[in-house]
């Protein structure tokens, strides 16, 4: 299981945490659970699903520019020098010491192009943010099912070398009673010995791997450190086998191509707000004010208030703007294509990832076989030639041989067990069914 183990632990330090010793909440989860689990709870999809309700608010925020615009006003000044001007010669105070004055303004847009596109664009603003949480989501998911199935696959390894140990065990035993009858000699028991305790040593190794593994995936499912996680689901030949991957697909499944076409849409809702700038905007305005003057601060006694109110309409008119309109609406267009070529890009990419978890899985499939069917000759290699040793017509050595062979065809088939679920994974993945 090299290979598995110098490449597939994912990225296992990282996740080499202290242990505490108190006692731990049990979860028993299937792949499915563990899967779901991961998605309610990671705080990468949470962030995700909150950018959609931020996007939400960022909505009704940009809708009340189209509602109407209701301001209130009240003011007092107190003038310490009362302003004066000059009339024959002669500085003549004009105004009060005080004045006062309070009012309403109204404004209602009633035509701005770049407005009302916007409205347009705002439920697709919303679709852009949904579909970047499901793709978000999606990684988790495919990282929370390799670790899982890796822990699977690990934990039929690490049966495999309980049963090589047993194995040894009893040659072991075997060895020391040939030995006591003068037929073997004392090396042979010693290096028996070092067989077992490297297939011993071998076994720590993938029990801390295992260990590792599972605090990997609880950190991938944002569980507690503390509580126990243990996996319900096993593999067999058979669930690997069973399902052959479609020859047919559609790029419209896969979820990071509908964020392109989501994004393009969107970067077109730019390229008509710039492009509609140049039309006229129009809105309406009205007023409704109060002021007085007072030479003593008696606002709210008896004197008069005076009344001015208005209603219109203001047409503003785009002559000239140093061509900023231009430049803007090309680079909207620049934006649009560039989503375009990486969402051709991605297709291209799709098809790529399919074809080669295809290859890969049918790889796997076959060296699965080949290997399961190596681990059968090696075992009989084992005992035919533990037989000969233990009649005399052989060597220790050429049963340490047959071990590494073993060993060597164990690895091969859980490595190839692994390729399958990831290429498996990988696929559904690539087109969008995960």
């Amino acid at each position: 299981m090299k290979k598995m183990q110098t490449n597939k632990w994912l990225i296992s330090g990282l996740f080499l945490l202290p242990i505490t010793l108190m006692a731990q909440t049990k979860n028993e989860f299937s792949v499915k659970q563990a899967v779901d689990y991961g998605v309610k709870n990671s705080v990468i999809v949470k962030n995700a699903l909150l950018d959609i309700k931020i996007q939400q608010e960022n909505n009704r925020e940009f809708t009340a520019i189209a509602y109407p615009q209701l301001n209130g006003s009240i003011g007092v000044n107190d003038y310490f020098d009362i302003p004066k001007t000059v009339f024959a010669g002669n500085p003549i105070a004009l105004g009060t010491k005080f004045n006062a004055n309070g009012g309403f303004d109204l404004s209602q847009i009633l035509f701005d192009g770049q407005v009302f596109v916007g409205l347009k664009a705002r439920s697709t603003a919303v679709a852009l943010s949904t579909k970047t949480a499901e793709v978000t989501a999606e990684q988790i998911k495919a990282n929370i099912y390799k670790v899982y199935y890796q822990l699977v696959v690990g934990k039929k390894q690490l049966g495999s070398i309980d049963a090589n140990i047993e194995r040894f065990e009893k040659l072991l035993n075997d060895v020391k009673a040939i030995f006591k009858n003068g037929f073997a000699e004392k090396l042979d028991v010693d290096k028996t010995q070092v067989q077992l305790n490297n297939l011993k040593t071998e076994k720590l190794k993938i029990e801390s791997q295992l260990d590792a593994g599972n605090a990997a995936l609880k950190y991938l499912m944002n569980m507690p450190q503390k509580e126990e996680l243990i996996l319900t689901d096993t593999l067999s030949d058979a669930t690997l086998k069973s399902g052959i991957l479609e020859e047919t697909y559609n790029y419209n499944d896969r979820k990071d191509i509908q964020l392109l076409t989501i994004a393009s849409k969107l970067n077109g809702f730019n390229v008509k707000r710039y492009q509609l700038s140049k039309l006229p905007t129009l809105a309406l305005n009205a007023s409704y004010t109060k002021n007085a003057q007072r030479d003593n601060f008696t606002f709210f006694g008896k004197g008069d208030w005076f009344t001015s109110s208005l209603i219109g309409v203001r047409l503003s008119v785009p002559i000239f703007d140093g061509f900023a309109r231009r430049a803007r609406v090309a680079a909207a267009k620049l934006a649009v294509a560039k989503i375009d070529n990486t969402l051709q890009q991605t297709k291209e990419q799709m098809d790529s990832e399919v074809a080669q978890a295809r290859l890969k899985m049918k790889a796997a499939l076959l060296t699965m076989d080949n290997q399961k069917l190596n681990i059968s000759l090696a075992e009989q290699v084992f005992n035919t030639t533990k037989k000969k040793y233990e009649q005399g017509l052989g060597n220790n050595q050429e049963i340490y041989n047959a071990q590494t062979e073993l060993k060597v065809a164990q690895t091969n088939y859980y490595s190839a067990i692994y390729d399958a679920i990831t290429a498996r994974i990988d696929y559904l993945k690539a087109v969008g069914k995960l």
